[in-house]
């Protein structure tokens, strides 16, 4: 197959799969209307994103999955370099003419991204996180173009507004954030993406219909979350040095709503409040601080909130990012203006910083 036009490829991709099962999610102003060849696909991303599904839409983005065994495309795939801490092989790229195709190196997942054709093919119920984040990377194109900002970050509503948390690579703001919703004044709003915008004198903060996505040493520490995992594998994962189950690449999604109850996510955008960046080190003696930053003069902080948009992302004019893209501060340091940002240093305690931290903000209310 030599023909690069997205729609020779799309028709490769799908390979004449019946596209019958389907499902509608509306997210913010966005719907998605997907339509796959997999009932137990469609079974598994209704459960997932139970809070969005939807009957109807008004308008709404096709995206289609289908199920089949990894494709090979004849394209002379080019390597996504990683972020720095990052290693290893993740993703590779192919530019078609106003479309891009982007091949997951470790599963052979394949998908095709253009402003009418956005197409995974391969083994989907395998690997349906894959699936799921493709979904939510079409949310996140259609919220950076207009406007928002990409941060690496959580978030949970807290008195009506937003708290965001960052960290660096294995920082632990998943596991923060599931200690924090522990207190039922607490919603979620999301896991590792936030996106942020400046209207008038406040900073909007928003999420995306991703669940957390943690450790097994952050469920074995957390009775809550045990059942997550089997009797037999918690055994085997207790037995396990720290530093080793830290470490260890094995993640488990956290359903909100059947863990901590009803009405426990937040989908909607809120004013965001503060800011609480983790630069703490598992192998620290210290005690735990946690201090009011300003960013401007903490430019190291200011590189654990920002967020590259990734290799999914298209430009309104059609045009998509390099792997050499650098992100301009400025835009982050403006709409941040306002937001009160903390660092937590020293010695990792959850429990200890869920409650000072909530202190603080209620403090400088």
């Amino acid at each position: 197959m030599a023909n690069d036009s997205p729609d020779f490829v799309a028709q490769h991709l799908i390979g004449g799969a019946e596209l019958n099962h389907d499902l509608r999610l509306q997210s913010g102003g966005c719907g998605i209307h997907l339509r796959s060849n997999s009932a137990e696909l469609i079974a598994r991303l209704r459960q997932y994103f139970a809070h969005i599904v939807r009957a109807q839409l008004d308008t709404a983005i096709e995206v289609i999955a289908v199920e089949r065994d990894a494709v090979e495309l004849p394209f002379e795939l080019v390597d996504w370099k990683r972020e720095p801490g990052k290693s290893g092989r993740k993703d590779a790229i192919f530019n078609l003419p106003g479309a891009r195709l982007i091949h997951k190196v470790r599963t052979g997942m394949n998908f095709l991204q253009s402003p009418q054709l956005r197409i995974a093919a391969g083994p989907c119920v395998a690997h349906d996180n894959q699936v799921i984040n493709f979904i939510n990377n079409q949310l996140m194109t259609e919220l950076q173009n207009d406007g928002w900002l990409n941060c690496h970050a959580a978030a949970f509503e807290y008195q009506g507004q937003a708290l965001a948390i960052a960290g660096f690579s294995g920082g632990g703001k998943s596991t923060l954030m599931l200690h924090l919703l522990e207190d039922p004044a607490t919603r979620f709003m999301t896991n590792d993406r936030l996106f942020i915008k400046r209207e008038g004198e406040d900073t909007q903060a928003t999420g995306i219909p991703k669940l957390p996505r943690i450790n097994p040493g952050t469920i074995l520490n957390n009775p809550r979350l045990q059942p997550l995992i089997d009797p037999e594998r918690r055994d085997q994962l207790a037995k396990m040095d720290r530093a080793e189950l830290w470490e260890l690449e094995e993640k488990f999604d956290a359903d909100i709503e059947s863990l901590y109850g009803p009405d426990r996510i937040q989908p909607e955008s809120r004013p965001l409040k503060a800011f609480l960046v983790l630069n703490w080190k598992r192998d620290s003696d210290a005690p735990l601080t946690l201090n009011r930053v300003q960013l401007d003069q903490r430019p190291d902080l200011l590189a654990a909130i920002m967020k590259s948009p990734g290799p999914f992302y298209q430009r309104q004019d059609g045009s998509f990012l390099s792997d050499d893209n650098t992100i301009d501060p400025a835009p982050y340091l403006s709409y941040l203006r306002g937001v009160t940002v903390y660092e937590a240093s020293g010695g990792i305690d959850f429990d200890a910083l869920a409650e000072r931290f909530k202190a603080q903000v209620e403090q400088h209310d």
